[in-house]
């Protein structure tokens, strides 16, 4: 279609029938996911943007990939692992079909067994149940200057629980018993390491963070201790001044007081900045693939293969000899892998496992770039935590 101004003939239809782009979090809105899931789900290569800005990295999406948005989310949501979720969405209709078959079988047995679970409990409790005692008032002063910032009492206790598994015990080095907490004016984060394992978690105010930016080292054990008494609050007030910090419940009903500790926690930030690019990406069950790494453990394998397929995992056990002198029993996963060809990585079960345990959800990300880096572990359902664990050398094998 042409229109012309004076003798200069212009072409009003171009633009008129490009798709309309939305930007990460408008698409993330008008589909029910979060931003992070959806980096998540792009890195994964189940919904890959329409567009990525070669400058500055940002995502934009198309109106035709609401649908497959919204089917995803559905199918997260009943809990489907995202491997199966992958056969469904690109999957031929009858294994489509098998698979939900198959988890709604999974599901119904399951809510079954909760629903007797309950009922056996409900029967056994006491007519009346008797009062909770009051938890005491804290007192003191805290030392200026004063950071505060209010976060939610589950979501803490969550956070210290999470990279609680990532502490060290080590007499030489006791700064890696401790946690780092590093707050901001908008969020707060925790990070511990024992130089095997890294675990980063990352905390949003409810209210804006009142005073200066604060750096501080909290001994892991009462730490926890405390993040187990913030789960029964609503919200709670973390409070740092120069020598002590404190956590009080909103509510005023009581508080838990923390002493500070000297030391040089390590470079984490730059460890992170060094990582190399990611040239494997491994997405599994973390029930599954958590379960089979503790059978390993407790079996006293000491190190564990994790052979990454064209859409499988396989784990084994890395022994010298096979105790009855055959081969080692393995376990495959059904899995997705994004990357280059299938590689074979050893891991410490006693380090991956808790990783494994620590994250949320029905799957697991791998991100790895080589088998003696440093390797991601993080889930869809929380951006905001993310694990590193180093693998252990192993033998070369025939096939490798």
């Amino acid at each position: 279609m042409d229109s012309t101004t004076g003798s200069t003939p212009v072409d009003i239809s171009i633009g008129l029938f490009q798709p309309e782009l939305l930007s990460i979090s408008a698409f993330a809105r008008r589909v029910g996911l979060a931003p992070s899931a959806l980096r998540f789900y792009d890195d994964c290569g189940v919904l890959v943007p329409a567009q990525v800005d070669a400058t500055t990295g940002y995502r934009s999406y198309s109106l035709d990939q609401e649908m497959r948005a919204r089917v995803l989310r559905s199918l997260r949501e009943a809990g489907l692992p995202l491997a199966e979720v992958m056969v469904v969405l690109d999957g031929d209709p009858d294994s489509a079909r098998t698979v939900l078959e198959r988890h709604r079988s999974s599901v119904r047995e399951k809510s079954r067994t909760a629903d007797a679970t309950i009922a056996a409990v409900l029967r056994s409790l006491p007519g009346q149940e008797s009062a909770d005692g009051a938890i005491g008032d804290g007192s003191g002063d805290v030392a200026e200057p004063v950071t505060r910032v209010r976060l939610g009492g589950a979501e803490l206790a969550g956070a210290v629980r999470q990279v609680g598994t990532a502490v060290g015990d080590d007499p030489d080095h006791p700064v890696l018993g401790r946690v780092l907490v590093e707050i901001d004016d908008s969020e707060v984060r925790l990070v511990a390491t024992d130089r095997y394992r890294l675990s980063t978690r990352v905390l949003k105010p409810v209210v804006a963070v009142e005073g200066p930016e604060r750096q501080v080292l909290l001994d892991a054990g009462p730490l926890a201790e405390a993040g187990a008494w913030a789960a029964g609050c609503s919200a709670v007030t973390v409070e740092i001044g120069a020598d002590v910090a404190r956590i009080s419940d909103t509510d005023g009903s009581g508080s838990r007081e923390l002493s500070l500790w000297e030391g040089e926690f390590p470079a984490y930030r730059d460890m992170l900045a060094e990582l190399p690019e990611t040239r494997h990406r491994l997405i599994v069950d973390r029930t599954a693939l958590l379960a089979t790494v503790t059978a390993h453990g407790e079996a006293d394998a000491p190190v564990i293969a994790l052979r990454l397929g064209e859409d499988d995992v396989q784990i084994s056990p890395v022994r010298p000899e096979a105790q009855d002198g055959a081969p080692p029993a393995s376990t495959t996963l059904r899995a997705l892998r994004i990357g280059e060809p299938p590689l074979r990585i050893g891991f410490d079960p006693a380090v991956l496992a808790p990783a494994l345990d620590a994250s949320v959800g029905p799957d697991v990300l791998l991100e790895i770039s080589e088998v003696t880096r440093p390797v991601v572990v993080r889930s869809a359902d929380q951006g905001s935590f993310t694990t590193l664990v180093m693998p252990v050398a192993l033998t070369a094998t025939p096939e490798d």
